[in-house]
Parts: C-alpha cells; sequence; structure tokens
C-alpha cells in the first residue's frame, strides 16, 4: 500500500527536521520546501495527499500561499494544515477562512500532530465512501457499522428499504426528476430516524434506491411507519398533476406494449437479533433479501419483519 505523501512548507530548518522525524515514524512520506513560492511548485509537481503550511515566512507567507493553492481547482480536494506559533483568534480564522482545514498552534505535542493528520485523512476516506448523491455512507461503513454491532453483542434491528417502481418513474420523468426522489427519499429517512430513533442510529446508503437504518429494536417499528407515512404524502408532489389523478405512470416496452405503473411506493425489510444470532453483515443482508421480497409482493408502502427465530 503506498504511502500518504505529506508537504512541509515552512522556512524553519529545525522545525522541518522535527516535523519530518515526527511523520516519518508515523509511516508517512514527507516532502519539504522552505518558502511559499516553492511550495505551490512542488505542490504542482507532487501532488501530495497533505500539506503542512506554516504561517509566519519571509516574502510569500503561510495565508497568501493557502489562498493561490486554493485558488487553483486542482488542489481543492487537497487537505491544508496551518502551523502557527501566534495563539491568536485571528490568524486561526484567517487561516479557515482561506480554505484550511485545520490548524496546529507552535510549538505542539507530536501526538498532537499525529491525530490531526490522522483525522483528517480518516474523514476524506469516509467522504471518499460516501455515496456522492445523498452523502450518506456506503456500503463499506455500512458492513463494518453491522459487524462492529455483532462484536459487542448489542441488540439492534436493520431496516433494508427500496422504493417499487422506481425504474419506470425514471423512464418516464427522466434522471434528474429520478435523483429528486433518492434525495428526497433520504431526507424522509433521515428525518424520522431522528425523530424516532437514538443517537447512536445508523443511516447509510446502499445505492441507487436502496436505503439501510440500524437502530435499536424498540425504534423499528416507529421509524418505519413514518418514513411510509411521509413517503407516501411526498412522493406525490413529484409527479404531474394528470398522473396523480390517474394513479400511475405509462410506459411502452420493447414490443410497443405499452404499461402502467402504479405511484411510486416503498417496501421495508425489518432483520433484528433479538430472537436470533447473526455472526457477520452477510448472513443479515441475506435474510433481509429474503424479507424485502416478501415485502414487494404486496401492494403499496410496507414494512416486513423477520419473526422466524433461527
Amino acid at each position: 500500500m503506498l504511502k500518504k505523501k505529506i508537504l512541509i512548507i515552512d522556512d524553519t530548518q529545525l522545525m522541518v527536521k522535527i516535523i519530518k522525524d515526527i511523520l516519518e515514524g508515523a509511516g508517512y512520506e514527507v516532502i519539504f520546501e522552505y518558502n511559499g513560492q516553492s511550495g505551490i511548485k512542488r505542490v504542482a509537481e507532487e501532488k501530495p495527499d497533505l500539506v503542512l503550511l506554516d504561517i509566519v515566512m519571509p516574502g510569500m507567507d503561510g495565508f497568501e500561499t493557502c489562498r493561490v493553492l486554493r485558488g487553483d481547482d486542482c488542489n481543492n480536494l487537497m487537505p491544508i494544515i496551518m502551523l502557527t506559533a501566534q495563539d491568536a483568534e485571528d490568524d486561526k480564522l484567517t487561516g479557515l477562512e482561506l480554505g484550511a482545514d485545520d490548524y496546529i498552534i507552535k510549538p505542539f505535542n507530536p501526538r498532537e500532530l499525529i491525530s490531526r493528520v490522522n483525522n483528517i485523512f480518516r474523514r476524506i476516506d469516509r467522504n471518499r465512501q460516501a455515496n456522492p448523491l445523498t452523502g450518506l455512507p456506503g456500503n463499506i461503513e455500512i458492513q463494518l457499522e453491522i459487524n462492529s454491532r455483532i462484536t459487542r453483542n448489542e441488540y439492534f434491528s436493520v431496516i433494508y428499504a427500496d422504493i417499487d417502481n422506481f425504474k419506470a418513474y425514471n423512464d418516464v420523468y427522466g434522471f434528474a426528476t429520478a435523483d429528486t426522489a433518492i434525495k428526497l427519499t433520504a431526507d424522509i429517512i433521515t428525518d424520522n430516524v431522528h425523530c424516532f430513533g437514538v443517537v447512536q442510529d445508523f443511516i447509510g446508503h446502499i445505492g441507487g434506491d436502496d436505503f439501510v437504518i440500524i437502530t435499536v429494536p424498540e425504534c423499528a417499528n416507529d421509524i418505519c411507519a413514518g418514513i411510509i407515512r411521509d413517503f407516501d404524502l411526498k412522493i406525490l408532489e413529484l409527479y404531474t398533476e394528470e398522473d396523480r389523478k390517474k394513479g400511475c405512470i405509462s410506459t411502452t416496452n420493447r414490443q410497443g406494449k405499452e404499461i402502467l405503473y402504479p405511484i411510486m411506493s416503498i417496501s421495508i425489510a425489518v432483520v433484528s437479533n433479538m430472537h436470533r444470532s447473526f455472526i457477520n453483515h452477510i448472513q443479515v443482508s441475506e435474510v433481509a433479501a429474503e424479507v424485502k421480497k416478501k415485502a414487494k409482493t404486496i401492494a403499496g408502502s410496507v414494512y416486513v419483519k423477520d419473526r422466524r427465530k433461527q
């Protein structure tokens, strides 16, 4: 696995050496420059994963260097941590306003430096795994969350939800409006989890029109009922008045035959370890798929709970 590359831009050789030794000891690849101009050039050449940027430097200071770096769209996603020996609120705010992601006051504890760098990389990794449409955690984090709760021997309910007749809606109304339906569903799910769930609840977006909620068993019914109530009401806003009155939309198959599809509804499967045990997320997913298949056979929005003991 490639090491993360960090660029230090600081005019003090001793400080560069101290930071370099700390970061290399933590497993990072470190490169450095002693002024803002050469630092900007090095960023263009090396494309580092993170920049540690001192504020007080002769010539081009850290603020101006940060402004130039953020002015190039190529560097928008590159994190910048400002380093300053001045414990002044204005310096911190100026750096953040210019686009810095964090700041560290010198002198600093080596553990603090490593923690801040590690935290930024963890946040970036989480953002990359999130669904780009809804911003919700994706498959990897969903799997980790389920496995974590199993390992901790916690009681939980996993709620799998997807939209019925979504493909037909996408075909008739187009992908842009279909994306609006996905985002609306994500908002509905989030609102109801916040309203009826607990602080530790988890919401994930598998992809497409498939969502996952992990909650405590006693909250599952209220969350599901709230999602169905809000979905059936709000989804109508995404249809034309004509289609709302008809209660369906029409599309043509490859043979040229007209097919009618009902207004979108939402099917929800609920799986819990209250009365059965699971080894990992794969088992949970397999049971949920069976339960969701049953839910799909019932017309309209519905939630179905797994009733089996083993």
